[in-house]
């Protein structure tokens, strides 16, 4: 969607352009593109453009046909709501859940039990609160950082 529907408040979308987050308004990721090797090198994306409101009063993203992109990414951080998503895990043969369906992660790294797989907030907690995610995210931020470039170095 565009900024005017973004569901967030104003503050917080401040707050993140401050951060250094990039937003990429009215695009949809379709494919996370890869090296052959195991390592992210983007994402495509297809165009949207705005519809119809939907029941939230928000005015629905459609693709634009024929139109997608590739946008460069070393990383991908998948953040897609607050409930477990049960393909995650059927995706990603070793992952550990426990009996809701959340991800069981290492408490202080956020590792799973995928080596180079991290997971926070709302998939390993349940529906908890931002404060709680942003902890854990930046847990994750640091682990990942080490995790990285220890596998970096000894490529």
């Amino acid at each position: 969607r565009s900024e005017e529907e973004m569901p967030a408040r104003k503050e917080e979308y401040h707050h993140a352009i401050q951060e250094g987050v990039e937003f990429h308004f009215l695009q949809n990721p379709v494919e996370i593109l890869g090296n052959g090797e195991g390592w992210v090198t983007g994402l495509t994306v297809q165009q949207m453009q705005l519809g119809e409101p939907d029941a939230s009063g928000r005015r629905r993203p459609l693709p634009i046909a024929g139109q997608t992109s590739n946008v460069p990414a070393d990383v991908v951080v998948v953040a897609i709501g607050n409930d477990p998503n049960p393909l995650i895990p059927a995706a990603l043969p070793g992952l550990q859940v426990n009996k809701h369906g959340g991800i069981i992660t290492d408490e202080d790294t956020m590792e799973t039990s995928v080596p180079g797989v991290f997971a926070g907030g709302d998939i390993v907690l349940g529906a908890a609160t931002v404060i709680l995610a942003m902890g854990q995210g930046r847990k994750a931020a640091h682990a990942i950082h080490a995790w990285l470039t220890r596998t970096t170095e000894t490529s």
